[in-house]
């Protein structure tokens, strides 16, 4: 595969960007060496591909799918159906991982990729030409619901080893930052979710935004899901790439042989991470629909004041970063864990103190979201023997996503509505608790290999 000067030079200035120096173009083919800028750059726009997929779902079904595809309950009961839906795609996350390592083996590693990425692009866009229930009835819920499906599966079979090839070609005592560097894709693809849906609100009438305008993020995603297919073919397919996956032991192994023998650390690996995920949605989702529902605060301006979070999580990943390679990554989600507990105690006051409070719930829940995420991928996978880590690290990634934040909005909305604001705080206190245990034990297994 070749590509122009032009393509070369810019993503080594990406790469130079990011703090990292990759192999020089005098290198041969053959002793070429794949950058740790390079890995990083296919990593953050695969990610923010993924996630903008996703938060437009997130974020519809709060604003539109009550009133398109549930009409015929109230506002209250037709988000927690949508919610419920949304939970769908991290139920068969699993199985799209399993399907795609079974595809991999089979057809290689770029038919894997383009074959997930295809699905996770038509079944985004296939949302935004979904009738709505007044015109179809039961067929287009069930249809929002396999597409839903259609997003997991592909989501889960889009796992190419680049996060696990990152850390392990980190320099010594950067292992932190570049874990941080995967991790900026989640602030980048809600930023651009909120943004389009932000301006499509502010700028439309309420009847027109239902009929046609919401549909346009859902076409987006088709553009961004090319740039982020070809962006990452551009290392999966090549030569120094398959060397170095192959030099790492990064190959898909047998999930049976994978529990047998090292199945603990799959779920101290999901649980290690659960403060963080619990918190990914209780900032970005659920509290739209907290406002929407109960609150007089205006829904373009607190569009703004998440797309502001958002910049806040994407600054405090490099600090987490820059604390992880002091501190330790476990070390740090330890403490993130503490500092989401004492969040959590915060939360029912913050969220039910106006439009001051909400922002405030907003702005600080996304600074310690960007830097607890920012080390939550991958924190304890060199548990893993190495021909066991690439799976393991995709299972770990899928169990930690079902676990943590699948259910979140589901259940602190549902929850919420029928009890109060404290149940908000019980779901991330909970999560906290989990990483704390989570971590302990991993601690004590490691002190007695």
């Amino acid at each position: 595969m070749h590509f122009s000067d032009g393509t070369i030079a810019l993503d080594q200035g990406i790469a130079r960007m990011a703090g990292v120096h990759g192999a020089t173009p005098d290198n041969s083919p053959d002793d070429a060496q794949l950058a740790p800028g390079d890995i990083a750059v296919g990593v953050v726009i695969g990610r923010a591909s993924e996630y903008f997929d996703f938060f437009v779902y997130g974020i519809a079904s709060v604003l539109v799918f009550p009133a398109v595809f549930f009409p015929a309950v109230d506002r209250l009961h037709g988000i927690l159906y949508a919610f419920a839906l949304f939970a769908l795609a991290f139920v068969v996350r699993p199985l799209g991982t399993l399907a795609g390592m079974a595809i991999q083996r089979h057809f290689g590693r770029g038919v894997k990729l383009t074959a997930a990425l295809v699905l996770l692009g038509s079944s985004t866009v296939g949302m935004a030409l979904l009738p709505g229930y007044a015109s179809a009835g039961a067929l287009a819920i069930a249809l929002l619901a396999l597409c839903r499906i259609g997003q997991g599966v592909s989501l889960g079979a889009s796992w190419d080893g680049l996060p696990s090839l990152l850390a392990l070609n980190a320099p010594q005592g950067r292992r932190g930052w570049y874990a941080m560097l995967g991790q900026l894709g989640a602030p980048l693809g809600f930023f651009v979710a909120c943004a389009l849906f932000a301006y499509l609100w502010a700028n439309l009438p309420q009847g027109d935004f239902l009929e046609w305008g919401w549909r346009y993020p859902f076409f987006a995603a088709f553009a961004i899901n090319v740039v982020a297919l070809f962006a990452r073919l551009r290392l999966v397919v090549t030569h120094e790439y398959e060397r170095e996956l192959a030099q790492n032991q990064l190959e898909p192994c047998q999930v049976r042989g994978l529990f047998a023998t090292q199945g603990h650390n799959v779920f101290i690996g999901a649980f290690a991470a659960l403060a963080s995920y619990a918190l990914f949605h209780i900032v970005t989702v659920f509290p739209l629909s907290w406002v929407i529902l109960y609150s007089e605060h205006e829904v373009g301006q607190f569009l703004s004041v998440e797309l502001a979070g958002a910049l806040l999580c994407a600054l405090a990943m490099p600090a987490s970063g820059w604390i992880a390679d002091r501190i330790g990554r476990r070390s740090t989600l330890g403490t993130l864990a503490v500092a989401i507990g004492l969040f959590s105690l915060a939360a029912p006051w913050l969220l039910g103190g106006g439009d001051l409070g909400q922002d405030a719930f907003i702005l600080i829940g996304f600074v310690l979201l960007g830097l607890s995420y920012g080390q939550s991928a991958g924190s304890v996978t060199a548990n893993f023997h190495a021909r066991l880590r690439y799976t393991g690290a995709a299972l770990t990634a899928d169990l930690a996503w079902l676990v943590g934040a699948a259910f979140a909005p589901l259940v602190a909305l549902g929850l919420s509505a029928r009890f109060g604001l404290g149940a908000v705080s019980l779901y991330l206190l909970s999560g906290a608790i989990c990483t704390l245990a989570a971590l302990r034990t991993n601690r004590i297994l490691s002190a007695k290999d």
